[in-house]
């Protein structure tokens, strides 16, 4: 064997440093498609379209987002993550900046479009951190990495809403398109860009990694189950924060878009929660810990629908299910990122197409339902798909069960 064919050597250790300044990274890149939720009142206004319009630009976002995981995220089992990364995040600041100088609602749809079809880098990210970490901090580095998209989207949420209601909506997008830039600089100075080669790296042809993927759901069938379990978590997330948006600033409850910012700092709580309930996990067991947290979550949504014509009511629920969600999507991801690492980008691609179909739902279906029957309908349809999660996720856990007992 020549040294040009001997495999690389395992790439190194993640320091905490690093994996500090990727969960920033995370922070970022994520946030852009949640400026949206605060200020979308005021940006349908502007634009003079209705919320069933102004709803198409999340939605198209999360589809489009989907799309683009499908066909850009296998890549990473083929090509360095690093310059994956590097690509991506400077294909995200161009969308922005299209966003933040759009003259018309079409051009802002096509932005957010684009922007959505980009932002893979919060994807590469885990798998990237998870060929670096020791196996038994798995958890613990996944929900770091979580939190900073945690981090971001409660930026980005209590952020646009108070510099909305100074500033204007569009400076949400410029302070954005900066932050995109730096982003962009500092990612590929932190990243390593060394792989450890595998069988997909050399031999497997682009078509080959998406056809891969479908005899891959076969010999992993539980990654069905959970695309579709987070799917549901996350359309009820998108859904309720959109009707808040909506909601909170109609002329029944007579708040400012800031108010629903501030109401998005509850979110803070999830820097101190997640990554303990992640450690937590990972002794548990990510499949008995999600079927325990989603029945949480759905006492949390049930609130939404009781408590939703009082704004400090409503906090209640807001506080449970930004503590419970976020880690409904940490035991998710943690059923398959133990698989082997020449397959775990793809099976990332699986779950989270099925989590931005559910994003891209939520959107479309919340604002639907909020044009129709106001914060009941949406509060409602959230409720429907928690029943939903909870069914999915109990018999997840027993099925493992079954299974592991079978064996």
């Amino acid at each position: 064997m020549s040294p040009a064919s001997e495999p690389d050597p395992a790439p190194p250790r993640l320091n905490r440093q690093q994996i500090w300044i990727l969960t920033l990274a995370s922070a970022v890149v994520t946030a852009n498609a949640y400026y949206i939720h605060p200020i979308i009142a005021r940006v349908a206004e502007d634009f003079d379209v209705s919320s069933s319009q102004i709803g198409l630009v999340p939605a198209f976002n999360q589809i489009a987002l989907a799309v683009g995981i499908f066909l850009l995220l296998p890549l990473g089992d083929r090509f360095s993550n690093r310059s994956l990364t590097g690509i991506f995040v400077c294909g995200q600041f161009l969308a922005m900046a299209m966003m933040a100088f759009a003259a018309d609602f079409q051009l802002f749809l096509i932005g957010s479009t684009l922007l959505g079809f980009l932002t893979i880098a919060p994807y590469l990210l885990p798998t990237y951190a998870s060929k670096r970490v020791d196996p038994s901090e798995l958890g613990k580095v996944t929900a770091i990495l979580t939190t900073g998209i945690i981090a971001g989207i409660l930026a980005a949420r209590a952020g646009a809403g108070v510099v909305a209601e100074y500033f204007g909506w569009r400076t949400v997008y410029y302070i954005a398109t900066g932050l995109m830039l730096i982003v962009a600089i500092l990612l590929p100075l932190t990243m390593d860009g060394r792989e450890r080669a595998s069988e997909t790296s050399a031999d497997t042809s682009y078509l080959g990694l998406l056809g891969s993927m479908l005899p891959m759901v076969n010999r992993h069938p539980e990654i069905l189950l959970s695309g579709i379990i987070q799917a549901l978590n996350f359309g009820i997330f998108i859904a309720i924060w959109l009707g808040l948006g909506l909601h909170l600033t109609s002329p029944e409850m007579g708040y400012g878009v800031d108010t629903v910012g501030y109401l998005a700092l509850f979110a803070l709580i999830n820097l101190i929660t997640t990554p303990r309930f992640g450690a937590w996990a990972d002794k548990t067991g990510p499949r008995k810990a999600r079927a325990i947290m989603v029945g949480f979550q759905f006492f949390g949504v049930c609130l939404f629908l009781l408590f939703g014509h009082s704004l400090w009511l409503l906090m209640i629920p807001i506080v449970i299910t930004n503590i419970f969600g976020p880690v409904l999507d940490v035991t998710g991801r943690m059923t398959f990122l133990n698989e082997a690492p020449a397959i775990r980008t793809r099976l990332m691609t699986i779950y989270i197409v099925f989590m931005f179909l559910g994003g891209g739902f939520g959107s479309w279906a919340g604002t639907s339902a909020y044009d129709a029957w106001g914060w009941t309908g949406n509060a409602g349809l959230a409720l429907a798909m928690s029943m939903a999660s909870v069914a999915l996720s109990v018999w997840a856990y027993s099925w493992k069960r079954a299974a592991d007992s079978a064996q």
